[in-house]
């Protein structure tokens, strides 16, 4: 894009924005000629990716912003409206609204409120913040049409983002995300009314106990030993940090009232876009951690959890012989889970028929080997749990049973009367998980020991590479395009196996490229490299940042030399494929 097409899009943006701040820092850009920073604010539109919006907070239309947010939801409203059209000649539709502790969350949540009013449908706007999995639960419990929650998830304090929620309580998928962008891209005109005429005309609740309560009592209503965690829970404390986000209400309330000692981190328990004393609001990184550990050594914990800034992601860690905390990663977690709701429904008497666990694509195929042994179904789907949340919706057609879903990245859901990841549920059933096993003897971190010895040694690594702005997009695309040309005959002294292309929706050997399978999964920008050995390498650009993502997920069965020769060959297959794709990179 020239020099002279971004300035027109500057000043047509200055010119739209009505939020005097975000509109002064574009005029003063161009004021100062400052074609740099212009570029990357306007060389694009925001567009919906694995999870919505997200973008940088600031003024142009490549950033989040009033502006942004406001054509996002005239555009989502115009869809809904125009998919259902007898609720809408009618008066009946309705959407639900919430966001997160991340600066303009508030008030981005009620100009959207206010626009989905202007527009004929009755909005339900949290008052105060509140987790993204319980806005999916808003959507199914009051019956809307579609929904929307303000918030970056894990992202650097910088960031903000915008998720949208169709009738079902999941993620829009496709055909209505493509549907959506069009429509905002069509959009002239922004609806809005005034807050207090939406009051008046009662276009606009306001909602947050008569939300809460039915929550909570659903997160508890999941889990398989209520009678265990009474007679137990004081053996155990939780040391527990919400990241200065929206988790401190319902965790805290939760397995308060289940009966455990739950010591929430001082410093982090307050809602704070900031994020002060973290870099990374993100349980995946070990800083984010950090104080929570501490404060676990200090007071003796048996579990130190963390949930982040909108609470659909949950991390831990656990103490070891030595009394260190280790941080589990969401793929040792993903199997902990997967066996622990698998062994439970089964002693219990409650597997149902048809179960299915569904994992993405890139998560441990551990937990598949775990499945089989309990006599459940794997099913993958790609990354974003918008796919596990669909793959719910499809199994009320099917006769399948959802049992279990989870992704690596720290996402895991338990209930299928939601339709994303719950990191409150998942601290509740860690909490049932670490009672269970302590009963038996034995620490979660004892457990999944056993669990590879039983199935095998898995290690998981990621690789991620940042390319910011036009340019890194392009350098993103021209690796993709490499790899999908070029191939990879191996990887790390590995021989390459099958390549899956979800791109180009096949599946074959390289050596005989001709010959290939069609994927049953919906296209997307990912690259799968199946290694002799069960190692498997996966490639994709990520969907709301700027960077291009390796997953390494390293298979070595443990039997012959034991568990520490196991892991002794993971790590050196690890880095090899590390180096390697480090190449690739560069």
């Amino acid at each position: 894009m020239d020099a002279a097409e971004i300035l027109r899009r500057a000043k047509e943006y200055a010119a739209a924005e009505q939020n005097e701040g975000f509109r002064q820092e574009v005029r003063a850009l161009v004021a100062a000629g400052n074609t740099a920073e212009l570029a990357d604010r306007f060389y694009r539109n925001l567009e919906f990716g694995t999870g919505g919006l997200r973008g940088i907070i600031g003024g142009g239309t490549n950033r989040m912003n009033t502006l942004i947010v406001s054509r996002a939801t005239q555009g989502l409203a115009n869809y809904v409206i125009k998919a259902f059209p007898e609720k809408a000649t009618a008066g009946t539709l309705s959407a639900a609204v919430a966001f997160d502790s991340r600066h303009y969350s508030d008030a981005f949540a009620e100009a959207a409120a206010l626009i989905f009013a202007a527009n004929g449908f009755h909005a339900y706007l949290f008052t105060a913040l509140r987790p993204t999995p319980e806005l999916s639960f808003a959507v199914r419990r009051l019956k809307c049409d579609t929904g929307i929650v303000i918030t970056a998830s894990h992202n650097p304090p910088q960031y903000n983002g915008y998720k949208a929620y169709w009738n079902d309580g999941g993620q829009v998928i496709e055909p209505h995300d493509a549907g959506i962008i069009d429509e905002v891209n069509e959009v002239e005109t922004v609806k809005m009314i005034p807050r207090h005429e939406a009051l008046r005309e009662g276009l606009l609740t306001l909602i947050d106990y008569q939300i809460d309560e039915p929550f909570w009592e659903m997160v508890k209503a999941q889990l398989f030993r209520p009678k265990l965690i009474r007679q137990k829970a004081k053996e155990v404390k939780v040391v527990y940090t919400p990241l200065h986000g929206t988790g401190a209400l319902h965790v805290e309330k939760v397995l308060g009232d289940l009966g455990l000692t739950v010591l929430t981190v001082p410093e982090q328990r307050q809602p704070d876009g900031d994020f002060p004393t973290v870099e990374k609001p993100n349980p995946e990184e070990a800083p984010a951690m950090k104080l929570a550990v501490e404060l676990g050594k200090r007071e003796k914990a048996d579990a130190v959890m963390a949930t982040d800034p909108d609470a659909d992601r949950f991390g831990a860690a656990f103490p070891d012989e030595t009394g260190e905390f280790v941080l589990v990663t969401g793929n040792q977690m993903d199997a902990l889970f997967t066996e622990y709701v698998c062994r439970s429904r089964k002693e219990l008497g409650r597997m149902p028929k048809n179960p299915v666990v569904v994992r993405s694509i890139v998560s441990t195929p551990l937990a598949d080997k775990i499945a089989a042994f309990y006599g459940v179904e794997t099913l993958e789907v790609l990354t974003g749990f918008k796919w596990i949340g669909a793959a719910m919706e499809e199994f009320l057609k099917t006769g399948r049973r959802y049992v279990f879903g989870f992704e690596e990245s720290y996402g895991y859901t338990v209930e299928d009367c939601i339709r994303d990841k719950d990191g409150v549920s998942a601290a509740a059933l860690c909490a049932e998980m670490t009672l269970y096993w302590r009963a038996h003897g034995k620490s979660l971190l004892e457990r999944l020991g056993e669990l590879y010895e039983q199935f095998g040694y898995y290690e998981d690594r990621a690789v991620s590479r940042s390319f910011p702005g036009e340019a890194g997009a392009e350098k993103m695309r021209g690796i993709m395009a490499g790899l999908r040309e070029h191939g990879l005959a191996s990887l790390g002294g590995r021989r390459v196996e099958r390549i899956r292309d979800v791109q180009r929706g096949v599946s074959f050997d390289p050596a005989r490229p001709s010959e290939q399978t069609p994927l049953s999964l919906p296209k997307s920008d990912v690259l799968q490299f199946f290694l002799e050995g069960g190692t498997t390498v996966s490639a994709r650009p990520s969907g709301t940042e700027p960077k291009i993502k390796f997953y390494i997920n390293c298979a070595v069965p443990a039997a012959g030399g034991g568990l520490a020769a196991a892991k002794a060959d993971a790590a050196a297959q690890c880095e090899a494929i590390q180096a390697e794709i480090g190449r690739i990179l560069a």
